[in-house]
């Protein structure tokens, strides 16, 4: 081959590399994004799990009794 062609395919390479790494950081951005999303809504479920007095409604958390005080 020449030197230019293997220096195009190089350069074509490199480029690619890049595209990719800059999609794998793209890509774990979003993943940590929806695990915090994720997060939060787990202890929104918790909650609501806690606090469901079984009519219907949930208790507001100005009637939740506060954990003791050691």
């Amino acid at each position: 081959m020449i030197d230019t062609e293997i220096d195009d395919r190089l350069i074509t390479l490199e480029s690619i590399i890049t595209e990719h790494e800059r999609t794998i950081k793209d890509l774990n951005d979003i993943v940590a994004k929806q695990a915090d999303k994720i997060d939060q809504l787990e202890k929104m479920v918790f909650y609501l799990v806690q606090n469901y007095d079984g009519s219907g409604t949930i208790k507001p958390l100005s009637e939740e009794v506060p954990p003791p005080h050691y």
